[in-house]
């Protein structure tokens, strides 16, 4: 089964404004994150898609795949399968457009997870959680899987929830908590399928695009990695960025 990725790139984030092409040591964010997604095994191309004409020029000027969306996408997941729906393509990989230091075998790591699973029509990542912070935090969310680690749950909360033991120490500890990492792999037609179903109450509630797969019945296969990447919500995380390809040259 062929893969392509999709970068999704707005420029209007509420909480960073020019987000993409924020500078990170003399290179915008976006040809970070679209050169570490080319330097994958699988992927027979990368395409950003935006429907910012800065965010198009930038790209064209680093010689990348770039293509123009509308300006109704309601979030990245419809701009993917905007372009998705013109590709001759069996798996969709969506890849964030605010994570410049993406690991190219993590998506590696969902191709070949998808092909060794052709019936599940979504696949994608947990980490298991080592630390109290990570598991109180309700940014970080958590999932619980089943015996064949396919997706049971995501949530904000801490799941599953200890009864009988109050120190949540002894809970990462004791047990297997796992957080989720937000990258996807569709098959086509199912990502064509899934931007049409209305918004389901669960995501509604957890602000969590994914239960709304759950919640209409269909199955999301999981796969675990020990890598966790470094995503840019504020200005203030390219500062740990930089820092961190600092360390990566030492």
């Amino acid at each position: 089964m062929n893969a392509i990725g999709i970068i999704p790139a707005r420029y209007n984030s509420s909480r960073f404004p020019g987000k993409p092409l924020a500078d990170i040591l003399g290179k915008p964010m976006i040809q970070w994150v679209y050169e570490r997604a080319n330097r994958t095994k699988f992927l027979e191309k990368v395409i950003v898609a935006t429907d910012d004409q800065r965010i198009f020029d930038t790209v064209t000027n680093f010689n990348g795949n770039v293509l123009m969306t509308s300006t109704t996408a309601a979030n990245g997941t419809e701009r993917v399968a905007e372009v998705a729906q013109n590709l001759d393509a069996k798996l969709i990989v969506n890849i964030q457009g605010d994570e410049p230091l993406i690991d190219p075998d993590v998506i590696d790591q969902l191709i070949i997870l998808m092909r060794e699973n052709p019936t599940a029509p979504v696949g994608t990542l947990v980490k298991k959680i080592e630390d109290v912070e990570n598991l109180i935090n309700p940014n970080i969310p958590k999932v619980v899987v089943d015996k064949n680690f396919y997706a049971l749950y995501f949530s904000r909360s801490i799941i599953p929830f200890h009864r009988d033991i109050a120190d949540q120490r002894k809970w990462i500890r004791n047990e297997k908590y796992y957080q989720h990492i937000g990258l996807y792999i569709y098959h086509r037609e199912f990502l064509l399928k899934f931007v049409k179903l209305p918004i389901s109450n669960l995501e509604r509630i957890e602000r969590l695009e994914q239960l709304r797969i759950l919640e209409n019945a269909y199955k999301i296969k999981v796969a675990l990695t020990e890598t966790e990447s470094i995503g840019v919500d504020v200005p203030s995380d390219i500062d740990r960025v930089i820092s961190y390809l600092g360390s990566e040259k030492n």
